[in-house]
């Protein structure tokens, strides 16, 4: 299955193309059976409403929220990783306030700060992840990061894997990058919501990981207020990203 049309499938299964989806079917059958179909645009309708509620979103990151916070503690040269390895975050295209460059997108950026933080803690080099998702003639995720790395943070990394689309290729060519220099355990950075999946994958690879998540969902004020059940984009698209994820891993369990 292409990249494109696996993406093309995840959209319309996942919030909101599925309610969408729903709606056309059920405006289709009304034509013949109209209560069935006016049942299925109701039930879209309920979905719709319910992923779009931000408790149903947070509740569905935190779900995936397998990994603690690490805390970095002394660690002998045996047990030591040899590497933080960052899982690209996607990119800013031809950003205007960076004169037309490619830049790191927002949650880039947040494993960005985190990887270099945890660098200036243990001392320890980075190996970014992250290239072309779609062959359109830009730099690869991780060329972007590591310029933002280096700009931003003063950070240096010392590798760049520029090959993988997927969390499953960033294991494999990172393993082919970190294997002949003898280096089997990591510190993995990414959104605490992908970490259970990233974990997985590296962990197949034959990595042995120490889990490094950064942004976790945590309950501020509206979380207990009315606005919690109150539709909006923020809860529709933290459904989506858990829905995402949700499908990923399946998806991962089947072709495994």
């Amino acid at each position: 299955m292409s990249l494109l049309f696996s993406k093309v499938v995840a959209t319309l299964l996942l919030p909101p193309g599925l309610s969408i989806s729903l709606m056309v079917i059920g405006g289709l059958v009304m034509i013949r059976h109209r209560r069935t179909g006016l049942a299925i645009n109701l039930f879209a309708l309920l979905l719709l409403y319910v992923f779009s509620m931000p408790i149903t979103g947070k509740t569905l990151l935190r779900s995936l929220e397998r990994h603690e916070a690490l805390t970095v503690g002394p660690m002998t040269t045996m047990t030591q990783p040899g590497a933080i390895v960052v899982l690209g975050g996607g990119y800013y295209p031809k950003a205007p306030e960076y004169d037309g460059q490619d830049t790191v997108s927002g949650s880039a950026l947040e494993r960005l700060r985190y990887a270099a933080r945890l660098h200036r803690q243990t001392g320890i080099p980075i190996l970014l992840s992250g290239g072309q998702v779609f062959a359109d003639g830009s730099e690869p995720e991780s060329v972007v990061a590591a310029r933002a790395l280096k700009e931003d943070f003063n950070v240096t990394s010392r590798w760049v894997e520029s090959r993988s689309r997927t969390t499953r290729e960033n294991a494999r060519f990172s393993k082919e990058m970190l294997d002949p220099l003898g280096i089997d355990r990591i510190y993995l950075v990414t959104h605490a919501w992908h970490m259970w999946r990233g974990v997985s994958e590296f962990e197949k690879n034959g990595f042995r990981v120490t889990p490094a998540p950064t942004l976790f969902m945590t309950q501020d004020a509206a979380d207990r207020m009315l606005l919690a059940y109150l539709p909006s984009a923020g809860g529709l698209y933290a459904s989506a990203v858990a829905g995402h994820e949700y499908l990923g891993r399946i998806w991962y369990a089947l072709t495994q």
